[in-house]
């Protein structure tokens, strides 16, 4: 399976809630980084699939009635790297805000697993949302 192929059947299986396939295509040592000024990134960088599924998905499901990924557009990098553009379409559930925000993903691969993450996102419409009353 080529990195396309993997990153698209993470995406994918993030769509259907099944965050065991997702965390499967982690290597052991996945280094995952949020992005600097998402509240996400204060356990930055989260090592292994364990620290990302404590750290960061299970804190989303917490924390958002739905916290959907759309509009995604993968690109095949030199070295076994992806990026990805897409959009967070998301509920909060402590308020009720809405929010659309841009995003990028930065993956790096090592033999057909994901050995780091980083996330690049507009922080402040994120951030908006959290504290909106």
């Amino acid at each position: 399976m080529d990195n396309l192929k993997i990153i698209d059947n993470l995406y994918k299986a993030f769509a259907t809630g099944d965050i065991p396939v997702v965390l499967d295509f982690l290597d052991k040592n996945v280094e995952w980084n949020e992005a600097e000024g998402n509240a996400l990134a204060e356990g930055n960088p989260y090592i292994g699939p364990d620290a990302v599924l404590n750290g960061v998905f299970i804190r989303l499901s917490e924390e958002h009635e739905y916290f959907n990924l759309k509009d995604i557009e993968l690109h095949d990098m030199v070295d076994d790297k992806v990026l990805a553009t897409l959009r967070y379409d998301a509920k909060r559930k402590n308020n009720g805000a809405v929010y659309n925000a841009q995003v990028a993903h930065f993956w790096k691969l090592k033999n057909r697993k994901i050995v780091a993450f980083q996330q690049y996102a507009d922080t402040k419409k994120i951030a908006d949302a959290t504290h909106t009353k």
